[in-house]
């Protein structure tokens, strides 16, 4: 009973933390707000947490841990190109809505992260973004997709899902689904090879 107890607490600091921070700001958020909003003196907080730093790196690798899992294994599936990427936009969406502190602090408050946990994190962060590649490129091989910048669609795809967090309305009109498949509509409408129907087109 007293390890669930534990356990409990934890998540309710990571919580608390999380929505400290991206409303906040890592630098300006302490322990004592985050112990004050629970309703606990700060040296409770250190039973269950070492550091403010503990927390942030907590939140920041856990989210990249369910964005790098959810795209391996979109890459491990044998579909077509521009379904995977539907697929990889559509994980992407619904894991930044079901976590939205977490996804704003992951996204904005990463460069505070300690060393080597900063190093680290960067590098998930760039192998994130070859996965995003690889499918563009997958996509090019199988006529598919244009002839682009792998690295440069990949990028534009990610600045395309992670404002989401920004303007995401649980209560709002549309949900995740619907969001994520209007977001695949335009990009891959932007990257898709085009039929050319003009007779008087000559290449």
């Amino acid at each position: 009973m007293a390890e669930t107890l534990t356990i409990n607490r934890k998540e309710q600091i990571m919580q608390v933390a999380a929505r400290f921070f991206k409303n906040k700001g890592y630098e300006a958020t302490s322990m004592r707000d985050i112990a004050a909003e629970l309703g606990i003196e700060a040296a409770s907080l250190y039973h269950h947490i070492k550091s403010k730093e503990e927390i942030l790196t907590a939140i920041c690798f856990d989210m990249a841990n369910r964005f790098v899992t959810a795209l391996k294994e979109v890459n491990d599936i044998y579909f077509s190109a521009e379904e995977r990427l539907r697929m990889a936009i559509q994980f992407h969406v619904q894991i930044s809505c079901d976590y939205l502190d977490e996804t704003a602090v992951f996204l904005n408050e990463w460069k505070s992260l300690p060393e080597p946990s900063l190093s680290a994190f960067r590098k998930m962060r760039d192998n994130y973004e070859k996965h995003f590649r690889v499918i563009v490129k997958d996509g090019e091989t199988e006529d598919i997709f244009d002839n682009v910048d792998e690295k440069f669609a990949a990028l534009t795809i990610l600045s395309s899902v992670n404002w989401i967090h920004q303007w995401y309305n649980p209560d709002g009109s549309m949900n995740p689904s619907q969001i994520a498949k209007k977001l695949a509509d335009i990009i891959i409408g932007g990257i898709r090879k085009k039929l050319i129907t003009d007779p008087h087109y000559k290449p």
